[in-house]
């Protein structure tokens, strides 16, 4: 289901030690180089860019509380480093008719919208049936994808050893509505990005396969242009937020036309992250070194933020 850890397999549940090495060994450079699929033209249309997106989660267990959501935060800062401006994210169960509702909404109002989780063998991955009922289509097995599959399997006994009836279910993972594009992004993942209305991408839930397969896809996406992409700087301070609320407040206010967001992010017994983010570098790093001389704090770098986040 949605994100366990077996990339050769999206599916597939690391129950066992042996399918824990397989998993681990299947991400790692291998003798498999199948092509990458060539660049489509801009789905969009010439001379558009994606500007806002969103990210539907999709699996029962996310929402029981049994599976850690790590995909949409590496979604969230994909689109910030790409200047994407990232309008929502939902979690869906597995559920078809909420699923059908969700993307039909999701891709209707936005220019990027990616689903995770529910590809793969078992009878609660509903995933591509659902999208496929979504837009009007019907469903086919993918002859490339097959291929592929098949191939990457053929060093596994557990595999190709397999019943008639197992087979059956891991075909299913290459069972994608008949009109949309398979992306194929990496040499050694036979599992590709399906794309459908030209807008949606249906990604694996497997965090490190998600982030591998998110990141192959930049070169198929019509992304903002470099002086659209934000900057963001943080300054640190150790007064109480409610002390600095006026200063924010005033800050928002002034800054606000020109397209800066002010943020606060207070941390129990420490103090205050105060968030500045804007499309104007020089401008960010004018208010950063304002803010922290207002609120008798410093400026974080970009590192040592990265650092703060990791708990290092």
């Amino acid at each position: 289901m949605s994100q366990t850890s077996v990339p050769a397999d999206p599916s597939a549940a690391p129950s066992t030690v042996a399918s824990k090495s397989a998993a681990e060994d299947a991400l790692k450079p291998t003798e498999w180089n199948f092509p990458l699929s060539p660049v489509p033209d801009n789905p969009l249309g010439e001379g558009r860019y994606i500007k806002e997106a969103a990210a539907l989660i999709i699996g029962d267990e996310i929402l029981n509380g049994k599976t850690l959501d790590r995909n949409s935060n590496y979604f969230a800062r994909f689109c910030f480093e790409n200047g994407i401006d990232l309008k929502r994210i939902e979690v869906v169960p597995d559920e078809e008719g909420d699923i059908i509702e969700a993307s039909r909404r999701l891709v209707d109002k936005y220019d990027f919208v990616i689903t995770s989780g529910g590809i793969g063998p078992t009878h609660d991955d509903i995933t591509y049936a659902s999208l496929a009922k979504a837009f009007g289509q019907p469903l086919a097995h993918h002859a490339e994808t097959l291929a592929r599959m098949t191939a990457m399997s053929r060093h596994r006994a557990d595999i190709m050893n397999q019943t008639a009836e197992q087979r059956e279910a891991r075909e299913r993972m290459a069972l994608f509505p008949v009109d949309a594009e398979a992306l194929y992004i990496a040499p050694d993942i036979w599992v590709p990005v399906v794309r459908l209305a030209g807008k949606l991408c249906v990604f694996p839930g497997i965090p490190r396969l998600f982030q591998r397969m998110l990141d192959g896809l930049k070169p198929y996406l019509p992304l903002p242009p470099p002086h659209e992409r934000p900057f963001r700087l943080q300054v640190f301070t150790s007064i109480p937020e409610s002390s600095i609320a006026p200063y924010l407040t005033e800050l928002q206010a002034r800054t606000k036309a020109a397209g800066v967001r002010v943020g606060s992010y207070p941390l129990l017994q420490r103090g205050v992250y105060v968030s500045l983010i804007g499309k104007e570098e020089a401008a960010i790093r004018a208010l950063a070194a304002e803010a922290a001389g207002a609120l008798n704090g410093r400026v974080v770098t970009p590192e040592e933020a990265e650092k703060e986040k990791a708990g290092l």
